[in-house]
């Protein structure tokens, strides 16, 4: 990635105007241009990468916070030798709080966070990171991880692409969604596929967010344990296989891509917080931190955007396929949401405080609506059918 800035000026005016300045920053403090340099290097994936960097915030309505992220889930915490920042997004996670600092459940019952900050307070960054890593908590230390591009493996031989890309889509969230929306927006068929037991959690978020990452793609809806093999038949004439929950759950079912006959041209794209197989948790805030990218204040470091790691990770993730497919796929692509965060923090940063306009984030224009759980999946066996006829 090139690291020269061109024009500061218009580059700190477009991460104003995009409404990421607005997002960055101590809430009751100025909006922060630091990392403007992020989003010219956006744009040159995506021409709308504002709108995809901040359009949950738009539709959400969040703010900055300082050291809580937009979101709310995610804090940075002081720690002995620096920072980190622990999510407490899921029920389990506000659970296992008072195990994490060895407590009574009475003792953190109130509000977790003053404990969480005390306890972070006396221990070292690493210690924090282990502790939380056993407990299935994602956390990270601030900039433990270094920028590096995704890991490339050839799986199966490269051949020209021919006829229309049919992308399965078994990520969830934010990172891999936002991946298959760019597909789909080039001209791809995107399969989303879901568990009946274990659907996408952002289904029963906001509906508005939900259907602007997820929009215009096919839903197909299966046990995937009762219904492995119809999930297999899906992964073998696929053409991208997009995977953003943990390998071992694929590869205990033996639906993984070394479980899978080979297919030429067949592109597998893995993206996980922290690449390699890893199974640490990660989202989007922390896995930020751990690259590095954040914001900057006289007192230490504030959240950047919302949850920025995901969307960049998606962007960049929907790049690697690109270049795969000049190549000829064939091959496994692992992303690190944490690594991209990191090559995104190492550009140059530009002054924090300027003098230019810091709106809020818009909202992204009218979404066609996702299809309901399960709605196309007639469809999804036709079109697998007729595939598997093609290749017989």
């Amino acid at each position: 990635m090139n690291s020269e800035p061109t024009n500061p000026t218009r580059v700190a005016r477009r991460w104003g105007t995009s409404g990421l300045a607005y997002l960055t920053g101590q809430s009751e403090g100025r909006p922060d241009f630091s990392r403007c340099n992020v989003l010219m290097h956006a744009e040159r994936i995506a021409a709308d990468a504002p709108t995809l960097l901040g359009g949950r915030a738009g539709l959400l309505g969040l703010r900055r916070r300082g050291r809580v992220s937009a979101g709310g889930a995610t804090r940075l915490l002081a720690t002995v030798d620096g920072w980190c920042a622990v999510t407490l997004s899921r029920p389990d996670d506000v659970m296992a709080v008072p195990a994490l600092v060895e407590a009574d459940t009475d003792a953190v019952a109130d509000d977790h966070w003053p404990v969480l900050q005390r306890w972070a307070a006396s221990r070292r960054s690493a210690e924090v990171v282990e502790r939380t890593e056993l407990l299935d908590i994602p956390a990270a230390a601030l900039g433990e991880i270094a920028a590096a591009p995704p890991r490339i493996r050839q799986i199966a031989p490269p051949t020209p692409a021919s006829g229309g890309l049919l992308v399965a889509d078994l990520s969830s969230m934010w990172a891999g969604p936002l991946c298959g929306q760019l597909l789909a927006r080039a001209g791809a068929t995107v399969v989303k596929v879901e568990s009946r037991r274990r659907p996408d959690g952002t289904r029963s978020g906001d509906r508005a967010f939900f259907d602007w990452i997820n929009g215009g793609k096919l839903s197909f809806c299966v046990d995937f344990d009762r219904d492995a093999r119809e999930l297999r038949e899906l992964l073998d004439v696929a053409d991208v296989v997009i995977e953003g929950s943990r390998p071992a759950a694929l590869a205990r079912r033996r639906l993984g891509p070394d479980d899978l006959a080979p297919r030429a041209g067949r592109i597998w794209l893995r993206i996980s917080g922290y690449g390699d197989g890893c199974g640490r948790p990660a989202f989007g805030d922390d896995a930020a931190v751990a690259g590095g990218l954040v914001g900057t204040d006289g007192d230490g470091p504030v959240f950047c955007g919302d949850a920025i790691a995901d969307p960049l990770s998606g962007l960049e993730a929907s790049h690697a396929v690109a270049e795969s497919l000049r190549r000829g796929g064939g091959e496994l692509i692992d992303v690190s949401m944490a690594a991209v965060a990191a090559t995104y923090a190492a550009l140059p940063t530009e002054p924090s405080a300027q003098q230019l306009p810091a709106p809020p984030p818009g909202s992204p224009l009218p979404a066609r609506s996702a299809p309901e759980l399960g709605a196309d999946n007639d469809a999804v066996r036709r079109l697998v059918a007729d595939r598997r006829c093609l290749s017989c």
